[in-house]
C-alpha cells in the first residue's frame, strides 16, 4: 500500500497539483480501493471542515433552469475533467491544504477534493466563465456537465465554439469520453429534453407509487405503520385506512385477499404521501438498509413534524449483501445523500439513521475501508448526523424491503 501511495502521488506531483510541504497543518491521507479495484488518494478533510466557515453557492431550482427550453432542438453536453484541479489555491491557502505520508508531507497548489466550500468555488468559477452565454447551463453544483441547448444547428455551432474558446483560455479540460455532442435528445439532472417537450423523470414517489401490494399481513401493517406516522397529513386518515386495517385483524388469513375497496384505500394513501419539496425549509433525510434493500425517505420540517417530499429504494446486489450491517447502512447513507443531493448540496441538513455506531460518520476512523471511502465521499455536504430509534424510521425500513 505504501508503494500504492508513493506511485500516486508521484503522478499527481508531476501533474504540478501538489508539491512537498513544511506547513505546520496536517490532515492524514487515506488510500481507498475503487469499485474496478483500482487505488484512489483521498485527504481526509473532516477536522478543518470543521473549522471552515460555510459558504454555499445558492442554487437554482431545476425548475426555473428548465424555462424556455421547449422550443430547442440542438444539444450537447461537455464533461468538466477534475474540475477541482482546474482552480488554483490562494497563495496564503495552499498551507492549509497540507496532508502526511508516511514519507513526507505535501500541500496542494490546485483546489483539493474534500473541502467544504471546494465545490461552490468551482461553481463560482464556472459561472464567472459562463458569463452571458444564456445558451450554456452550468450545474455543476451537482454533475460536472454542461448543457448546450439551442433551436437551430447554427447557433449551436457558434455557442459550442465561444464555449471551447473560454474553456481553453481558462486552461480548463473536459473528458471527451463522457461529452455528448448534437444529439436532438438529452437527459439532464433527472430530465428528459428535446423534440419540443420536456418530460420530468419523477424518481421523487415512483418507489412507494409502483410498490407492490402487500402480500401478508406482516406487510400491510407494515406499509399502514408508514402512512401512519404521518397520519395529520392525510385527510379523514381513518376512515380511509379502515379497508386495509381490517386486512390484519384476528382471524384473518395471514395471505391477504385484495378486494376493490382495499386497493382503493392503498393507491389513495400511496397518493396522500407525496408533496413537492420546498427549497426554503430545512431537509432531514432518513435512511435505513434491510438485507435485501436500501431505503432513503427525504421530509422536511413542518411546524413541528417531518413530512415527506421524496422516495427512494434500491435492491442491493449479491456482493453488497454480503456487507456487514454496519457497511450496509453506512452505503445506505452514501447512497441516500448522492440520490437527494440535488436537494442535499448547498445547504445544512439533518441526517438521520437508527444504526448507532454511524452517529460519528463525520469524525470517526473507521477499521472498514469501504465505510471510510465512503464518510470521505460525504466531506462536500454540510450535515449534522443524529441517531433515532428503529421505531421512528417508518419511512425508510419499509423502502428498504419493497420489491
Amino acid at each position: 500500500m505504501r508503494q500504492i501511495l508513493r506511485n500516486e502521488l508521484r503522478e499527481i506531483e508531476d501533474l504540478g497539483v501538489i508539491r512537498k510541504s513544511s506547513s505546520p497543518y496536517v490532515s492524514p491521507v487515506v488510500v481507498v480501493k475503487k469499485k474496478d479495484g483500482t487505488n484512489r488518494v483521498c485527504i481526509d478533510y473532516r477536522p478543518l471542515n470543521k473549522l471552515t466557515i460555510f459558504d454555499p453557492q445558492p442554487m437554482t431550482p431545476p425548475a426555473d433552469i428548465f424555462q424556455g427550453m421547449e422550443k430547442d432542438q440542438c444539444f450537447s453536453k461537455i464533461n468538466l475533467s477534475k474540475g477541482y484541479w482546474q482552480i488554483p489555491v490562494p497563495k496564503e491557502d495552499i498551507p492549509k491544504t497540507t496532508f502526511v505520508t508516511m514519507d513526507c508531507h505535501y500541500e496542494f497548489l490546485r483546489m483539493p477534493f474534500g473541502m467544504m466550500n471546494s465545490r461552490a468555488t468551482l461553481t463560482r468559477a464556472v459561472k464567472k466563465l459562463l458569463c452571458g452565454m444564456d445558451n450554456v447551463v452550468d450545474y455543476v453544483d451537482y454533475v460536472d456537465d454542461l448543457l448546450i441547448h439551442t433551436e437551430t444547428w447554427e447557433a449551436h455551432m457558434k455557442t459550442l465554439s465561444e464555449l471551447f474558446k473560454r474553456l481553453q483560455e481558462a486552461n480548463f479540460t473536459v473528458r471527451p469520453v463522457k461529452c455528448l455532442l448534437g444529439s436532438r435528445t438529452v437527459d439532464f439532472l433527472g430530465h428528459s429534453l428535446g423534440r419540443g417537450a420536456i418530460g420530468l423523470q419523477d424518481e421523487n414517489v415512483e418507489k412507494v407509487r409502483n410498490a407492490t401490494r402487500p402480500k401478508t399481513k406482516r406487510e400491510v401493517r407494515a406499509f399502514l405503520g408508514l402512512v401512519g406516522y404521518y397520519k395529520e397529513f392525510v385527510p379523514n386518515f381513518t376512515a380511509v385506512s379502515a379497508p386495509l386495517s381490517d386486512l390484519v385483524r384476528k382471524g384473518q388469513p395471514n395471505v391477504v385477499i385484495w378486494g376493490d375497496s382495499q386497493k382503493r384505500a392503498y393507491n389513495s394513501l400511496k397518493v396522500a404521501l407525496t408533496s413537492k419539496p420546498d427549497v426554503n425549509k430545512k431537509f432531514v433525510l432518513r435512511t435505513d438498509a434491510s438485507d435485501r434493500g436500501l431505503g432513503a425517505a427525504l421530509m422536511q420540517e413542518n411546524g413541528s413534524t417531518l413530512f415527506p417530499v421524496a422516495y427512494a429504494s434500491k435492491k442491493l446486489t449479491h456482493r453488497e449483501r454480503k456487507y456487514s450491517v454496519t457497511e450496509r447502512e453506512a452505503l445506505a447513507i452514501v447512497w441516500g445523500v448522492k440520490k437527494f443531493s440535488l436537494y442535499l448540496y448547498g445547504t445544512v441538513f439533518t441526517l438521520q439513521t437508527d444504526h448507532g455506531a454511524l452517529q460519528f460518520l463525520n469524525a470517526a476512523k473507521f477499521d472498514s475501508p469501504r465505510i471510510m471511502r465512503w464518510a470521505l465521499a460525504l466531506q462536500l455536504y454540510n450535515c449534522d448526523v443524529h441517531y433515532i430509534k428503529g421505531s421512528e424510521n417508518v419511512g425508510a425500513d419499509y423502502l428498504s424491503r419493497i420489491e
